[in-house]
């Protein structure tokens, strides 16, 4: 049954038999099969086909994947008791927005890592909605974003306050803009909505790349005010372009320890 359903978890997520059995190093055939043994057993349907090769989950599937996400939390945990670890390193795995992860993740970091020793912090990178879906899939533990997303099954805390400012040669035609799943990529829309743009861009997957672009005079782009610097001239906005940064973390978190990390992060920025 844990084969099945390790394969059932792929195969949700990559919404594609084929790309499924090539991350699990299968076959095609051997993927299906194995997900009909498993609607054999749970006496239903999990995938529809969409086109050639996408295959859509049915709501059957998405109640199976919210819970084996929670059972794979708790067979952990299991492990962790039985093996006698509760009192060894504990993982904490995190993913921050790129403004976040720059320029405000080294000043919270020192204090978690000095706080709690015994834990271990994993730090990766992505723009708001990649957090997001990591902290859904409960592939990490907490998540920062800086754009207002929300889902159920996510607790969503308000942690600091971010300006943002036009910056760069600010007489330029060309942007530099996000991608728009990023949480600046609103902002930036916003902006050109409301001056009536419909301007020359480059497109910048990269908030530190964007801000070394600026030093080079090249382009104009809004940026965290933290991201600026002396070789960066600047313009402030208005109150439209306040954002809040927020915290977020699954409800299937039930370890107190994970409890006292978001405890720690709000109230280090009260």
């Amino acid at each position: 049954m844990f084969k099945l359903l390790h394969t059932f978890r792929v195969a949700y997520d990559m919404r594609n038999f084929s790309q499924t059995a090539e991350a699990l190093f299968m076959s095609q055939p051997a993927v299906s099969n194995q997900m009909k043994q498993l609607e054999n057993q749970l006496q239903c349907v999990l995938f529809k086909r969409v086109g050639k090769q996408e295959m859509r989950p049915t709501k059957a599937a998405d109640i199976l994947y919210e819970r084996l996400l929670d059972l794979s939390d708790d067979w952990h945990a299991t492990l962790r008791l039985i093996q006698g670890q509760e009192m060894e390193t504990i993982v904490c795995r995190m993913s921050a927005s790129h403004t976040f992860a720059s320029y405000y993740l080294p000043e919270l970091l020192p204090k978690l890592v000095d706080a709690f020793p015994t834990v271990k912090f994993e730090l990766e990178m992505g723009n708001s909605e990649d957090v997001l879906t990591s902290v859904k899939r409960h592939e990490v533990h907490f998540g920062f974003i800086e754009k207002p997303l929300q889902t159920t099954g996510i607790e969503r805390i308000p942690l600091t306050e971010d300006e943002l400012v036009l910056a760069g040669d600010l007489e330029s035609e060309l942007w530099l803009i996000r991608e728009k799943t990023s949480g600046v990529y609103h902002y930036t829309a916003r902006y050109f909505v409301e001056h009536n743009l419909n301007p020359n861009y480059l497109l910048v997957e990269n908030n530190d790349m964007i801000v070394r672009l600026l030093e080079q005079g090249l382009g104009k782009s809004l940026i965290s005010k933290k991201a600026v610097n002396d070789e960066i001239d600047f313009e402030r906005l208005n109150q439209n372009y306040q954002r809040w940064f927020y915290l977020i973390k699954g409800n299937h978190l039930s370890e107190e320890i994970y409890d006292e990390i978001a405890n720690q992060i709000a109230a280090f920025y009260k």
